[in-house]
This record gives C-alpha cells, structure tokens and sequence, in this order.
C-alpha cells in the first residue's frame, strides 16, 4: 500500500509541478544574491519545478537599472498569472523598494509568496535609516510572506521581532560540493572573494599585509572581485610586491585560487552570510572571518575558522598570523570546515529543503 502512495505522489509532482516566478538581481550581476541563484541553476533546481527567473537590476549607470526594473516589473505582470508561487530575493536599501513592489503585486493577485531575505546590512536600514513610517511600511511588506526565508539562526532571531518567528524558516546558503583536492598547508597564500570595498573590510586587510609580510616576506594577497572603491584599488595596486589583483574570477579559475591558497579572508563589517566562505570550507582552506551576520552558523572558533572582530586590524591581523605561523593548525581548520560544508551547505539538502517550503505554501501534505 505504501508503495502505492509514494508513486502516487511522484505521479502528482511530474504532472502537477511547482510554478515558481523566482525575481531577483540579473543573474550576470556579480554579487551574492546572484552567485545563489546560479546555484540553483547549476544544480538543476529549474529541471525539478517550473522555474521561471526575472532579472530587476543589472549593474551600470542608473538609467540602466531604472530601464531593467520598469521591463521587470512588466514581465512580472505578464507572467504572474501563469505561476502558484512568487519566490522573491530581497536585501535591503533599493533592493527592497524594488521587490516590495513585486510583493504587494504578488499579494493583490492572491499568489503565495516566498520572501528569501540575503541583506546583511538590513539591521542599519531598519534601525537608523527608517522612519516609523518607513519601519511599518517593511512590516506590512514582509508579513505578506506566506514563508520567510533567513540564511542564519542570528537572522531569524532578528526578523521574528519584525514579523514573529512562525513563518520564518533558516535556509542557509549552499554550494555544489567539489571533490576533495590535495591542499598544501604552509605556502602563505591568503585570498579574498567578494566585493572590494570598504564595507568588506578591504581597507584593513590591506592594513595588516606589511606587518605579516615584515615576518613572512613570502606571503601574497590575492583579491579576486569587482572595485567599488577607487582608492582602496589605488592602495593595492601600490603594494604589488604582496598583494595580486585578480579581477573578478569564477569557473576553473576560482578553483584553481581555492585549492592554491590555503588561507582565506573574509573581514566584512556585516555580512548575510558568504557563498565565499562556503566555498573556500569546501576547499578546506584555513579561514579568518568576522563574527557577524550569519557566519558564526558556519566558523566554529577554533573549530572551523578563527574570527576576527569587524573594523579591528589588530585581531584580524592577530588571527591570520596564526594560521601562517601554524600550517598544521591551518590544516586541522581548514578539514574540520570541508566536513561541516559537506554535512552542512550541500546544494542537495539546501534544494530539498526549499522544495518542502514550497510544499508548505501549496498546502501539500507529505
């Protein structure tokens, strides 16, 4: 009887799929929200459910994101009617007044809505930006939700005195596994993957390099991203003797960094979470990051990583010096972190997890 119910349910799947309008940045973008859902792409997320993808926002001049927000909005309208579920990646600042818009939308047409919120600066939007006005108007939005989706147990805490914690589900980042590689411990390579600019933390990493260089003349930098700050480029481009800029880098050649370097450096000042964090545990690289946002749900201290107090030169200097001193501490680190990223942040387990939310919000039963 029991079998018969299972293929029951996978004859209903086949035939009845979910229909998602998932909107969010334009996958060409180079952040985070958009490393995420080229995840879910990659991982075949679009082959399981009826995946349709609007991009709001590309990088350029703001004529050109006005001009792709008006013809998303459009394709929104044009295509809402076909979808059940309306998936919406939400951070804060612009990207919330734009995606707000698509919410309230989503609820006029009685569609169910996925809110999946990634800002790590949304404390200070929230709190000191807003107006009571304003702070009513992101209530009113995000409890039209009929789930929520955070990507850390500090961000459920946080949004569940917004909106309480009933709908809010913790749905941390994930990344496709790589196989184990063969990482040389001790060779002083630390690298950076994200954003550079100041809010990154980019001017202190380029702060301690003297100082760790002064002990260790081997030690190089690599920075692999896009500049958003003149002057920060400017700084690193004059220290070539320690610090490479790689431009932004993906595919083989993100590989290749992530199994070279056996340190790796992440001191924003805020963060959701980092696809590159999980990346560079994958890789079983050794990892000083900032504790703040949701990266204490992926760096145990003394566990998986060593933390670093955002903004402080002295304890991010203080923790990458001990992983160039100790190889075989950055070696002990860097395995513990592949274990947790495979146990923890497989796209597997992340998709099955987002698929159950979609059963939750269609009302389907297992």
């Amino acid at each position: 009887m029991s079998g018969s119910k299972d293929a029951g349910m996978v004859e209903k799947m086949a035939n009845d799929r979910f229909k998602v309008l998932m909107a969010g940045p334009d996958r060409s973008v180079h952040g985070g929200i958009s490393g995420v859902v080229n995840n879910y792409y990659d991982a075949g997320l679009d082959k399981l459910i009826d995946l349709y993808y609007i991009g709001t926002m590309v990088e350029g001049s703001k004529g050109a994101k006005l001009l792709c927000a008006v013809k998303a909005y459009l394709r929104f309208l044009v295509k809402l009617p076909q979808y059940d579920i309306v998936h919406v990646n939400m951070a804060s600042d612009s990207s919330y007044y734009r995606k707000s818009i698509f919410v309230r939308t989503a609820e006029i047409c009685r569609k169910k809505i996925v809110i999946h919120q990634h800002g790590g600066n949304f404390p200070e939007f929230y709190e000191k930006e807003l107006s009571d006005a304003g702070r009513r108007h992101v209530r009113e939005v995000l409890s039209m939700g009929d789930a929520f989706l955070v990507l850390g147990t500090a961000w459920k805490k946080f949004f569940g005195a917004i909106i309480g914690e009933e709908k809010i589900t913790v749905l941390p980042d994930a990344i496709q596994i790589p196989a184990a590689v063969d990482k040389q411990y001790g060779v002083h390579k630390i690298l950076f993957l994200g954003r550079l600019c100041k809010a990154k933390g980019i001017g202190e990493l380029l702060a301690v390099m003297p100082g760790l260089r002064a002990n260790y003349p081997d030690v190089r930098l690599y920075l692999g991203g896009i500049w958003e700050d003149e002057e920060l480029k400017a700084r690193a481009h004059s220290m070539k003797e320690c610090v490479t800029d790689l431009g932004w880098v993906s595919g083989n050649v993100k590989q290749k960094y992530l199994q070279e370097c056996d340190i790796f450096v992440m001191p924003s000042y805020f963060e959701g979470q980092s696809v590159s964090i999980l990346e560079a545990m994958a890789y079983g690289c050794g990892i000083v990051a900032s504790e703040t946002g949701g990266i204490p749900d992926m760096i145990i201290e003394g566990e998986t990583g060593i933390f670093a107090v955002p903004q402080d030169v002295k304890t991010l200097e203080e923790g990458i010096q001990r992983l160039l001193s100790e190889p075989e501490l950055c070696r002990r680190l860097g395995e513990n972190a592949r274990r947790k990223a495979e146990n923890e942040f497989s796209m597997e387990d992340n998709i099955n997890k987002l698929l159950s939310v979609y059963e939750s919000v269609r009302g389907w039963e297992r």
